[in-house]
């Protein structure tokens, strides 16, 4: 139950952090050419959008797993 409430504490935080930030970005670098010693990188900047739907169903998952956890302690 302990690895249940856990993974539930952080779907809520990943729905608000979804939610509050609405995405993220990260640089790749990917190696375009190398001729002998001389090597030409280039530096890509993604960014990730989260759906608001995605992130209230991560609160609402995250919820439902801490009721269901609760009420499985109760019983």
């Amino acid at each position: 139950m302990k690895g249940m409430k856990v993974l539930a504490i952080i779907l809520i935080v990943a729905g608000i952090l979804g939610l509050v930030y609405g995405g993220f970005s990260y640089t790749s670098r990917t190696r375009r050419a190398s001729i002998g010693p001389i090597e030409i990188a280039v530096a890509e900047k993604n960014t990730v959008n989260v759906p608001i739907w995605a992130g209230i169903g991560a609160i609402v998952v995250g919820g439902g797993m801490l009721v269901v956890g609760r009420k499985g302690r109760a019983a």
